[in-house]
């Protein structure tokens, strides 16, 4: 437990068609000790769907946490049981995506509207989970006031044994706003947040949304237990991820980007030895170089040849940042 506590410091938030099994492996490169998560995958999945292909995750990942999405306490309970056997450190409910496939599921943020049955999904997970079982929500849905809801809900989850939650400071708005507007339109509340650990100080809270900088980060621990950030890990992951472990008063495993860089090729050459195309592991990289001498041209060369190349296109995109390529 205090291992995960420890994690929960600095967490990479799970993001759908980003942070697969290549992404993962790539972050812990840059962090031996943040908190990472796969992918939401719902519960029905894991229960009917090739579980392999769904939950296999290497152990250098750990620590990973799975997180499900799903609103049947029964499915949610067996898919719990299941992931049990991979060596998941957590199992987080989501609570807080808004896309219109995953309402239409009756799961993510409009489950903040039925609290209770939030509570029977967790109990029912954590009667089947050999791992802790968390909870990701937002500040509220829709013309909910989110000042009373949220510490509703919170004391919903307490009563329920839920130790940890993922706060996303931003409400969901399920009418009218696509999901990557519900991830910049509404507006952050961090105040409430910081709030909430006040008033449930029994609670393991972390913070998410609208965090781009490891200053801001380190601005928010001073209140939480936790902060979780998102895309701008994925988009600036050196900013990001590649001090971070600092955070733990512990020396990161590179001195800068190009080091990282260097050592991801040993990577690359083995996942193209084993068939697999090298976009699958640089896609997640392109962003490695934000703001630094030749990162367009590192982009440039991973994005038109990652999906066809092979190491000398990397060598080409190394070659870029290094200074000696355009």
């Amino acid at each position: 437990m205090q291992d995960l506590d420890s994690a929960h410091r600095l967490s990479v938030a799970p993001m759908l068609d980003w942070t697969d099994r290549a992404c993962r492996g790539f972050h812990r490169r840059l962090s031996r000790r943040a908190l990472l998560y796969t992918e939401m995958v719902t519960a029905p999945a894991v229960i009917h769907g090739d579980r392999a292909r769904l939950l296999d995750h290497d152990a250098a990942e750990h620590p990973v946490a799975l997180q499900l999405g799903g609103s049947d306490p029964a499915e949610l309970a067996e898919a719990a049981r299941i992931a049990g056997d991979w060596g998941y450190a957590e199992i987080n409910l989501n609570v807080g995506c808004p896309s219109d496939r995953v309402q239409s599921g009756c799961f993510g943020a409009v489950l903040m509207k039925t609290p209770a049955l939030v509570a029977e999904c967790v109990a029912a997970m954590q009667q089947a989970s050999p791992v802790e079982v968390t909870v990701k929500c937002r500040i509220g849905v829709d013309d909910q006031d989110s000042a009373e809801v949220l510490p509703g809900f919170l004391s919903v989850l307490e009563q329920a044994g839920v130790r940890r939650v993922i706060i996303h400071a931003r409400k969901a708005w399920l009418q009218g706003l696509s999901p990557r507007e519900n991830r910049e339109i509404p507006p952050l509340d961090y105040p409430l947040v910081h709030a909430m650990k006040a008033a449930f100080p029994r609670l393991r809270l972390s913070i998410n949304g609208g965090i781009g900088s490891l200053q801001q980060l380190r601005e928010h621990l001073a209140v939480m237990d936790g902060v979780m950030v998102g895309r701008a890990a994925y988009h600036e992951p050196w900013a990001i991820l590649g001090q971070a472990d600092a955070l733990w008063g512990e020396t990161p495993p590179f001195s800068d980007p190009l080091d990282a860089a260097r050592a991801m090729r040993g990577v690359i050459a083995r996942h193209l030895e084993r068939g697999g195309r090298m976009h699958q592991i640089t896609r997640h990289m392109l962003g490695l170089f934000h703001g630094r001498p030749g990162a367009r041209a590192w982009r440039r060369i991973l994005s038109e040849r990652g999906s066809s190349g092979g190491l000398p296109d990397y060598d080409a995109a190394l070659a870029a940042v290094e200074g000696d390529g355009a």
